[in-house]
């Protein structure tokens, strides 16, 4: 079977609107340098509405950001401030540190709309997990897009099917967004160790096997197997070589391969160490558990 694990979505209350998270999950807790994948609505903001999450710290790990609708207002503490559209990738290298926020923009909050898409964290190698924080936004002109076998495809990070997309990934990677038309028939990349299919919209099957618009697919190991679509259906395809180092701990926006660097990163947010956000007064609180 080409399935090794299916993962069901649980829903996660952000305050105001709801998210599906796939990884971490008790039975898997990466795929690849993917450990934290989270499916963003879709959610209907009528006008006055929108999102508001505060200032919040982040260590080892890139954050990776790619809408389907709508619109993000990042801002970090390295000073930028950047909408995030459709299509876009947005990656926020954290390293020892770095504090951002997520807004919707004063005239996108006023009209309303809908907001739809995936937010990834990506752990870092264990060399690269105290490196200076960066930020790098790359325009949805920037990625490689090309059909194959009846499906439009967007490479968002990494390499897959000969292209390479221009993020500055430090381990293998691959993350894809896969439009898949009635009939079409894509063969998986077979050159990551680690791979997985997240079915955004739609009902796919990967080899016979039916998948659901929701659901988290891991893969066995090897092979090229095929996914098909009866109608249309959006998929993204993500994964890469396993994460170096000992397994790594995640409390709340932390990510670390020792656990003393997660107490520290903890002390650091309730002391106040972190850089701030400029314009920004507001902050997320540690959490007590």
């Amino acid at each position: 079977m080409a399935i090794e694990r299916l993962i069901e979505p649980r829903e996660q209350d952000l305050g105001g609107f709801t998210v599906r998270r796939l990884l971490p999950h008790r039975t898997r807790r990466q795929v690849g340098p993917f450990v934290f994948l989270d499916h963003l609505g879709p959610v209907d903001f009528a006008p006055g509405a929108g999102i508001s999450v505060r200032p919040h710290p982040h260590i080892g790990l890139a954050t990776v950001t790619y809408l389907f609708e709508g619109e993000i207002l990042h801002r970090d503490s390295l000073g930028y401030v950047q909408p995030i559209r459709p299509g876009e990738l947005n990656w926020m290298t954290a390293g020892r540190g770095i504090v951002h926020s997520e807004r919707s923009a004063p005239e996108v909050r006023a009209a309303g709309g809908r907001l739809h898409g995936i937010q990834a964290w990506v752990a870092l190698p264990q060399a690269d997990e105290e490196m200076e924080p960066a930020f790098d936004h790359h325009p949805a002109s920037a990625l490689p897009c090309f059909t194959l076998g009846g499906a439009a495809l967007t490479l968002i990070a990494g390499s897959a099917y000969g292209e390479r997309a221009p993020a500055a990934v430090r381990a293998p990677t691959f993350y894809l967004d896969a439009r898949l038309a009635a009939g079409a028939a894509l063969p998986l990349p077979e050159e990551h160790a680690e791979r997985a299919v997240y079915v955004a919209e739609g009902d796919i099957e990967l080899d016979g096997e039916p998948l659901h618009t929701g659901q988290l697919a891991v893969l066995a190991a090897g092979g090229a197997p095929l996914l098909r679509s009866a109608a249309p259906a959006r998929v993204m395809l993500l994964g890469g070589a396993p994460l170096d180092g000992p397994p790594r701990t995640i409390w709340w926006n932390f990510v670390s391969s020792r656990r003393e660097r997660i107490e520290q990163a903890k002390r650091d947010w309730a002391e106040g160490r972190f850089a701030t956000v400029p314009g920004e007064t507001e902050f997320i609180p540690l959490p007590e558990a």
